[in-house]
């Protein structure tokens, strides 16, 4: 017999699950609070994802749905994209967005071609991204590219004959971030965008960080402005100023959103239902870091219940000490991640009647 003194503490304790919060009860609460309907999530077959703004409510609310539903049951009999590709091109660093991605075909029974550095393709000789775009319609069935600039997946549209996902495009967007930020608060409270919420029930949320200049919030702040009728108020928490443009500001503001900018957040952060926090904004081929008093720790006076996103990966903003709290959402954000894209990716292959129950009169898809 080995000496079981000498074990590590950490391999004596139970095998507990971290997919938060915590078990398959969360997805399961969500899936009987939206009823299933098939329509909204048709109409993304063959779409190309670019921005938040392709979506609505009832979209957001299916992919919501099946997310859950493939949360419950990650096992999949028989897996809706076997014989399908995925072209994973990532010129920009990554690691859950890219994983994440990956992970999901390869749960779906996809198979994947991974691009990591652009200076191995075309790309380093001059080659065009628009015909970089026509080259990929050969090889597979969805391309996800990740780029530092802004206009690089605008480039490949008119030359791409497949769907493409913007997986970050610089400062611009990222809208399948954003559908896991808004999964993970979906399943913490399932009755978000039901229609269910009373005036004393609606959330209010707190965004650190800067808008104008982070992909992350951008997305997240156009998602959430579908949800208006569910939201008190919506803080931007940020020690600088002209974190919001204008325009940004009004198109929020006329969807709905009550909006704030606040430039400390300790008083303020008692009030908080929602707290995401993002510190760092790609610019270039460089990234900036949001400075200030904007830490969060197991001290900080947050709402009892109040749940901290955060798109990781994660600086001195967001301290190790809130990870055994009730407070971590973050973890299970990025979990819910592998799930929402699995099911967006099913739709965007027209493969959602494989999934979901169709109407008796539906015709069957023939690009199944």
């Amino acid at each position: 017999m080995f000496d079981q003194s000498k074990i590590h503490p950490l391999l004596k304790q139970a095998v507990v699950s971290r997919d938060g919060i915590r078990g398959i009860e969360r997805p399961r609460n969500l899936m009987e609070a939206v009823p299933e309907d098939a329509e909204p999530l048709r109409s993304l077959a063959g779409m190309h994802i670019v921005s938040a703004r392709q979506f609505d409510r009832e979209k957001i609310l299916q992919l919501g749905r099946l997310a859950a539903s493939y949360e419950t049951q990650p096992d999949l009999i028989h897996p809706p994209l076997r014989g399908k590709i995925l072209v994973s091109a990532f010129y920009e660093p990554s690691t859950r967005t890219r994983l994440s991605f990956e992970s999901a075909w390869h749960r779906l029974g996809g198979d994947i071609m991974s691009i990591t550095d652009p200076n191995t393709t075309g790309i380093a000789k001059g080659e065009s991204l628009s015909d970089v775009g026509e080259m990929f319609n050969n090889y597979g069935d969805v391309v996800v590219l990740r780029d530092n600039s802004e206009d690089s997946v605008y480039s490949m549209l008119d030359s791409l004959r497949i769907p493409i996902i913007n997986a970050g495009n610089g400062i611009d967007e990222h809208p399948t971030q954003a559908l896991a930020d808004i999964y993970a608060i979906m399943k913490w409270n399932p009755a978000f965008g039901t229609g269910q919420l009373s005036e004393d029930e609606k959330l209010t949320i707190g965004v650190i960080g800067t808008p104008n200049r982070m992909r992350t919030v951008r997305s997240l702040l156009l998602l959430l402005s579908l949800f208006s009728d569910s939201i008190r108020k919506v803080y931007i928490v940020n020690p600088a100023r002209n974190v919001l443009d204008d325009d940004q500001k009004q198109e929020l503001e006329k969807a709905g959103l009550n909006l704030e900018v606040v430039h400390k957040f300790r008083d303020i952060l008692p009030e908080m239902d929602v707290v995401y926090i993002n510190s760092i904004a790609w610019v270039g081929d460089s990234y900036e870091t949001l400075t200030g008093d904007i830490k969060l720790t197991s001290k900080s006076q947050l709402k009892p219940g109040a749940i901290i996103l955060h798109p990781l990966a994660r600086g001195e903003e967001l301290d190790e000490s809130l990870d055994g709290t009730e407070h971590n959402w973050y973890f299970s954000q990025a979990r819910g991640a592998v799930f929402i894209r699995m099911a967006l990716l099913t739709c965007l292959v027209h493969r959602i009647n494989l999934v979901v129950d169709s109407p008796v009169d539906q015709p069957e898809d023939k690009n199944q």
